[in-house]
């Protein structure tokens, strides 16, 4: 079997500057992974946070580094400004690009591109136009079970394109056209103040009654739970998933990365794993149940798999 890809996929939180900036390069120097994914995928009003000049260095040190870089565009496209930013990420030749949003295959149609978790590739029909279209590399969104990834795994095979599974970090549910998060600390979308860099990992939310529920990131609905599928890798690799992508958040993702490294690489079991993610005090609880076809909250048990 061939290595598999552990892959950073794009910082979805909106953090400050410096610490943006720190964190990527600690990734470039420190992370064992093998891809990155660059770029503003949740808010058009945060794309200019990444227009700075750093960033450019940070790509350059990523790549240095021996890891590939993917520029991820929006995901939500609603104005105009909104498609330009699109349409300008598109037409960079340099950059290999990552379209979430069908506005982006406008102009990446008959060049080499990846398909990003928002843009819903849910059947192998969809998966063989795409890539007909230009399509080399699927990322699927998180709530396909066991069932579908394995129906899809099987066409991105016959097709020659690579496939992706995130595999840690709160999955992204829903987008919206108002900010959530903007109006919970009484502003609007027009005069947010970027009030969503308060929330590093996204604004936690309960019903009322009192029990977690979901997270708000801006526009974006997440999992208040965090997915983690160290149980279900083994089957994934078997299914034939290459690229595993972990999701962004304010912990050690450089740890992070290392337990799914050696995991990837079967040089530590699931149960040890699991151990070194709580050691890291990564937020609880964690979930697998959309991979079951259970509510996607749940955590279920895998010790069958393991056996």
């Amino acid at each position: 079997m061939a290595s598999s890809e552990l892959t950073m996929g794009p910082l979805i939180f909106h953090w400050p500057a410096e610490q943006k900036r720190d964190f990527w390069l600690r990734i470039a120097d420190e992370a064992p992974v093998d891809t990155v994914y660059l770029g503003e995928t949740v808010c058009s009003k945060r794309t200019p946070f990444f227009d700075d000049p750093y960033l450019a260095k940070v790509s350059q040190r990523l790549q240095g580094a021996g890891k590939k870089v993917i520029w991820s565009t929006l995901s939500e496209v609603m104005i105009k400004r909104d498609r330009k930013i699109v349409a300008d990420i598109c037409a960079q030749e340099d950059m290999a690009v990552e379209a979430n949003d069908a506005s982006a295959l406008f102009h990446l149609s008959g060049k080499p591109h990846r398909i990003g978790q928002a843009l819903n590739v849910y059947n192998e029909a969809t998966m063989q136009f795409l890539a007909s279209k230009g399509a080399t590399h699927f990322c699927l969104a998180p709530e396909l079970p066991r069932s579908c990834i394995t129906s899809l795994a099987q066409t991105a095979k016959r097709l020659g394109v690579g496939l992706e599974v995130q595999v840690f970090g709160r999955m992204s549910l829903a987008l919206s056209a108002r900010c959530y998060h903007a109006r919970a600390y009484g502003r609007t979308k027009d005069n947010c103040l970027f009030v969503c860099e308060e929330d590093p990992d996204g604004m936690d939310l309960s019903t009322r009654s009192d029990t977690p529920f979901l997270a708000i990131n801006g526009i974006q609905t997440l999992s208040h739970a965090y997915l983690n599928l160290s149980g279900e890798v083994s089957a994934l690799q078997q299914m034939g998933v290459g690229a595993f992508r972990l999701s962004p958040h304010s912990g050690d993702m450089v740890a992070v990365a290392h337990c799914y490294r050696d995991l990837l690489d079967n040089k530590i079991t699931v149960d040890e794993a699991d151990v070194m993610l709580k050691e890291l005090k990564v937020p609880q609880p964690m979930a697998n149940g959309f991979f079951h076809h259970q509510p996607g909250y749940k955590m279920v048990s895998t010790l069958s798999e393991r056996t």
